[in-house]
């Protein structure tokens, strides 16, 4: 079975860290996001990934010249203009031939919902389209999706005010569909999956869908992304942090070889890449420390995400926020409350820094 994956966005809401590189090839506790994806339709049986591209194509395609990421083979679509979801997978989808049932997934959702059994559902109901829902506490950013007993969808609200949504199950942007959805997008223009061509299939009473209680998130803001490092590492998601990890105790875990000075203390859930150097007398505190970061003597990193290459002066602090690769926090300066630095961001010694998005 084939799957378009989504990845076309320019991840505005991440902003500076996409400025440079596309939302889905940023790592999530030391692995691509992209790579977590794929993976688990791999786990599926899905043989064949059209990575639906628009913005910063070539990232993807120097990642992966050899046209295979986490076990499961890749074709391209390059969109020659931005086609929105629905032009986005006509687009890929001819572009890969794709003349059977396939999956659609977004690339920047991160979830352990059962593929199988949404593939399985939609072929015991016959139908053209089936979504895979999640339940949320507040609908009012999503699409919301409410169906009859046998799962067909009876409407699809995009986006309603809170008090108003008839459900608060919402469009998880995980799809199984038929090839006859395709001739349904119109060619040569913008077209929404979630305002145009699902509201037609509930007309025709071809949509169906099937909720899924498993863990599911949209790593598409600074805060679900800091969250996604944190649910794999303090075991909300099950299975190790990153491929190759091993505890060293207390749930820290180590990729390959880090220095963590004497001296220091880490404390888990935490996970120290490649590569990194942890100095005497600093703290690591429910964090990512990517590969050849440095922490310094005396800084303090809580519950924050320090990309490859990124630097924690002496006597620095840095909590609850994400330092981009290469970016250098200066002596004594302090960084928190979600701030964001892009690659390459330099902040100043004593600097404070508060819910700030810092480009290079």
């Amino acid at each position: 079975m084939k799957a378009v994956v989504l990845v076309g966005g320019e991840g505005t809401r991440l902003r500076p860290l996409t400025l440079s590189v596309p939302k889905q090839m940023l790592p999530i506790v030391e692995q691509p996001m992209i790579e977590r994806v794929l993976g688990r339709l791999g786990r599926y049986g899905i043989d064949e990934a059209i990575l639906s591209l628009g913005y910063l194509p070539d990232a993807f395609l120097e990642a992966y010249p050899g046209g295979v990421a986490a076990g499961v083979r890749l074709s391209y679509a390059v969109e020659p203009e931005p086609l929105d979801t629905a032009g986005a997978i006509r687009f890929a989808a001819l572009c890969a031939r794709v003349d059977d049932t396939f999956v659609v997934v977004n690339g920047d959702v991160l979830t352990d919902m059962d593929l199988g059994a949404l593939v399985a559902f939609h072929r015991a109901r016959g139908a053209e389209g089936t979504i895979a829902l999640h339940a949320v506490e507040d609908p009012s950013a999503f699409g919301v999706v409410p169906t009859d007993d046998d799962g067909r969808v009876l409407a699809f609200v995009e986006k309603p005010p809170r008090d108003a949504a008839p459900t608060n199950l919402i469009n998880a942007g995980s799809y199984v569909l038929e090839p006859s959805v395709l001739e349904r997008i119109p060619a040569g223009r913008r077209v929404s999956i979630e305002r145009e061509t699902f509201p037609a299939m509930v007309a025709d009473g071809s949509l169906y869908a099937l909720a899924d209680s498993s863990y599911w998130l949209d790593t598409g803001t600074p805060e679900a992304y800091l969250a996604a490092h944190c649910d794999l590492m303090e075991g909300r998601r099950p299975g190790l942090p990153s491929p190759g990890a091993r505890d060293s105790g207390g749930r820290v875990w180590l990729l390959g070889s880090p220095e963590i000075e004497p001296g220091s203390e880490v404390r888990g859930p935490a996970l120290v890449g490649d590569g990194a150097f942890v100095g005497r007398g600093a703290l690591v505190d429910r964090t990512v420390v990517g590969r050849h970061c440095v922490v310094e003597p005396g800084a303090r990193v809580v519950r924050s995400v320090l990309l490859p290459g990124a630097v924690v002066a002496s006597g620095a602090a840095v909590c609850g926020s994400i330092v981009g690769p290469g970016a250098h926090v200066g002596e004594r300066s302090d960084v928190r409350a979600l701030s964001v630095l892009g690659s390459g961001a330099l902040i100043a010694p004593e600097e404070v820094v508060t819910g700030a998005r810092v480009p290079a």
